[in-house]
């Protein structure tokens, strides 16, 4: 069984801004905005778990296809070992749809920017 990847969290892009944090400049409060480090957190997260997940992938799958293969096994016992890391497969993929998933779902919860008090402007400093 095949799962498709979530959405991954997003980089903050260079060129994005916080959002609007008041309709105009007499308006009180006045906010700063920060990137949410937590967001980042969540992004920093899928970037590590993702490759290594990759890696644990292509190697049963390259155990996979030499088992499969008439060259690597003459034995009728060569099929347990075949369903063996079939299933090994089935779950490692189970496996990486749960945590990605909840990485995204953690991500699509977490607002991307906050408000913060720092560099914000004051009447009376």
């Amino acid at each position: 069984m095949m799962y498709a990847d979530p959405p991954a969290p997003r980089e903050k892009e260079t060129d994005e801004v916080p959002p609007i944090s008041s309709a105009g400049p007499l308006d009180i409060p006045q906010r700063a905005w920060e990137f949410n480090p937590d967001y980042q957190r969540l992004v920093v997260a899928w970037n590590t778990v993702l490759p290594q997940l990759e890696t644990l992938k292509t190697a049963l799958d390259k155990a996979y296809g030499l088992a499969k293969s008439p060259q690597t096994w003459d034995a009728p016992v060569g099929e347990r070992y075949i369903q063996d890391i079939h299933e090994w497969r089935t779950r490692l993929a189970a496996y990486r749809h749960a945590v990605l998933t909840t990485i995204s779902d953690e991500a699509a919860d977490t607002p991307r920017w906050i408000p913060t008090s720092a560099n914000a402007p004051h009447a009376f400093p």
